[in-house]
Formats: C-alpha cells, structure tokens, sequence
C-alpha cells in the first residue's frame, strides 16, 4: 500500500476523476475524454457511451487516445454524468492507482461453465494480489457489464457468482438507447455483443454495494400460464393473451403500450420475501409480452406500482453516506424505465441536482445485477469512502 502523505501520495486529487463529452463525433468525443483525463496515475478508463456513436470509429478513438491504459466500457440508454441526466454523450471515469487496483476480463455469455468463471475470478485475483495495494478480501468488489439484450445473463450471473463466493458484485446490462436492437460492451480495444466485461476492484477505500427500488406491492397476482424462457416471452397470463391481461390491468387500451407505460405499472416476482421487478420490453406482434429479466411458465407476476422516486434515492443515498466519513463518489447501474419515469413526472433537473450532490455518475441501463440477482427497476450500485474513512460497523466494533 503506497504509504506517502499529501500530493506525493496523489490522495489530494480527486481518486476517480471523472469526464464527460456531448460531442457526436467519435474523434472529439474521445479527445475530450482524454483531456479531462489526463493523469498518469489514472491507469484503469471505464466508460459508458451512447449507442448513437459510431462504434467501430469510436473504439479505433478510444485505443489510440488512451494508449498503455485499460479501458473498458459499454453502450446505454442514457448516461449519468457529473451534471446529471444526459442523453447522445459519453461518461469516463479514470481510477487513480494510489487507491485502486482494476483487472479486468472480457467473457462469452454463449456456452459459459463453471470452470470459465473461476479461471476468470482467479486471474482477477492474481492481478490484484500482484499490485498488493491491498488485501483482496474484504477489500475488492466486482463490476459486470452485460450485453443487456442476451437472454443468458440470468444463467452468466449465478454461475460467476458462485466462483466469487463472498466478494460483492454488482453491474448494469448495457443498452442502445432504447432501440432494442444491438447492446455492446467494450474491451481490448473493440466493441463485443453476446459477451460480459468482468472487472474487480481492489481499493484503500471503504466502499459499500447497494441496491434500492421505490416500487409497492398492488397485491394483484397474475400468473404466466405460457412461456418461452430462452426468448424471456410470455405467451399466457391466467390462460388468457398476455399483453390483453396487462393492458387490462394497467387500465389502459392495448394500442397504449410503450415504454412509459411499463415503468409506471410494472410487474414483480417475490423472492425470499422480497419483491424483484421484472420490466416488460415490448408487446409482440401475437399480443406476448418480451421481458428484460427470466421468466417462465408457472411463475406468479405481482402487480406494482411506483412511490416516491426522488425521496427514495435521497433517503437511501443519505443513509449510505452516513457509513463514511466522506464520500469520493457513487458509480450507479440505474434502470432505463426510471429515467423514464422521472421525464415523464418532470423529476429530471431534481433528481439530477440530487446526483451531483453526492457526486453519483453512471448509466441507464436494461437491467441491473446485485449478487447474482438479474433485477429490474433499481439504482444499483457502489458508494466509494475517502482512504481513511471506514464503514460505521467497522468503527463501531
């Protein structure tokens, strides 16, 4: 552990420096990405980019702008930048390597076994045992970014999570702007689909993985009578066309159906008690219903519908940041639907105003990942301490 004080140490500047560009070109885009960070202990780039670039000439920018650094990233449904809500721009954030230890790995979701995923969660580890910043135990937690249009990640998410025993995770299924056609992730230099970005953290700094949702139970259950797993469609909800079953229930003609929609009247599954969203993608042609989550037939939907959003987020970010001492930063997987929902009840300058408060930076996403947990409908994500601050358990101890 780099035991130097004051700006030697690189502990006075900001330890996750973060940039951010609305540029539509590719080359300006990642200029000013490597303007904003331009420090040579930023070893680790992680970045989130509207699908709306051109990839090809986007990743060709961000290998040659960035040379001799890791870089890995994803496209969305929207970026959280150090300004709040942001749409057709591009989010980096650069780890300085006096606190932070990133390794990283690229993996197929096509075929993925045991076996990749301890092999995997071992070089992860090795790379960061070798920096020896600190301990790996207790000390490290893990970001996924998935391609968030495979109907694999379920099946990814419990394999690799059983591979990283007790080391948090969380991450964030990549989108396209809600296009619904093409996710990618990015990693060694190119942009990948059908593939998952793997990274550990290993850091100094206290940190906390959480996850928060602001939906209620309505108590209406709806059962999934037909169902198609692998395509995450349901065919039947109480043995009747889906998509007239939701329509139905939402109060609204099935010509209504879109996006907005599904955030304000979503659908859930209770696990261990606790409810988990699962968000409807889109009403098909045959009147089924596409899912961002795994479903399958005989599974029991509840019917929901959303509180508060913003004293939610505010209730749940307060209470994390009371953990600390002081807070470096929040890097927040936050669905798409939630986005929406804030456009759609005029939430987004406040929520915004809310985010840079507690310097929280990210991206929309098609879904979220908590321990193995594919969910929906949440912020999830990762609250970072300053280096000598500790989580208020420890300290109490």
């Amino acid at each position: 552990m780099d035991q130097e004080t004051g700006k030697e140490s690189g502990l006075e500047s900001p330890l996750i420096e973060v940039a951010s560009s609305i540029h539509n070109d590719a080359a300006k885009a990642a200029a000013e990405l490597a303007a904003g960070l331009d420090r040579p202990d930023l070893e680790f780039v992680l970045f989130f980019c509207s699908a709306s670039y051109d990839l090809s000439e986007l990743a060709k920018e961000m290998e040659s702008r960035f040379v001799g650094r890791k870089v890995v990233g994803c496209t969305t449904s929207g970026e959280i930048t150090e300004r709040g809500y942001s749409k057709n721009s591009i989010l980096a954030l650069g780890f300085s390597n006096h606190a932070f230890t990133l390794e990283s790995e690229l993996l197929p979701l096509d075929n993925f076994s045991l076996n990749q995923a301890q092999a995997c969660v071992a070089e992860l580890v090795n790379g960061c045992n070798q920096r020896g910043i600190a301990p790996v135990a207790g000390n490290s937690f893990v970001l996924t970014l998935i391609d968030g249009l495979s109907p694999k990640e379920e099946l990814f998410l419990a394999i690799l999570n059983a591979a990283l025993g007790k080391i948090p995770h969380f991450g964030g299924s990549a989108g396209d702007d809600v296009n619904l056609a093409y996710t990618h992730v990015y990693c060694n230099g190119s942009f990948h689909s059908d593939s998952a970005v793997v990274v550990m953290v290993n850091t100094i700094c206290p940190f906390e993985v959480f996850t928060t949702h602001h939906i209620k139970s309505l108590d209406q259950k709806l059962v999934v009578t037909e169902a198609d797993s692998d395509k995450r469609r349901v065919y039947e909800l109480n043995a009747e066309p889906a998509a007239l079953v939701y329509a139905r229930e939402a109060g609204l003609p099935l010509e209504e159906l879109q996006p907005e929609v599904y955030a304000l009247h979503p659908l859930a599954v209770l696990i261990g008690g606790e409810y988990y969203i699962r968000s409807i993608q889109k009403v098909n042609d045959d009147l089924s219903l596409d899912f961002y989550c795994a479903v399958d037939c005989g599974i029991v939907l509840t019917a929901m519908e959303p509180g508060d959003l913003y004293t939610s987020v505010e209730a749940k970010l307060t209470e994390l940041q009371q953990q600390f001492g002081e807070t470096e930063m929040v890097l927040g997987c936050d669905c798409f639907l939630r986005e929406l929902e804030s456009d759609k009840r005029d939430l987004h300058d406040k929520l915004s105003s809310l985010y840079k408060r507690f310097r929280l930076v990210g991206f929309n996403t098609y879904g979220e990942q908590l321990n193995g947990v594919h969910m929906n409908q949440t912020l999830t994500g990762v609250m970072i301490g300053k280096p000598g601050s500790q989580v208020l358990e420890d300290a109490d101890e």
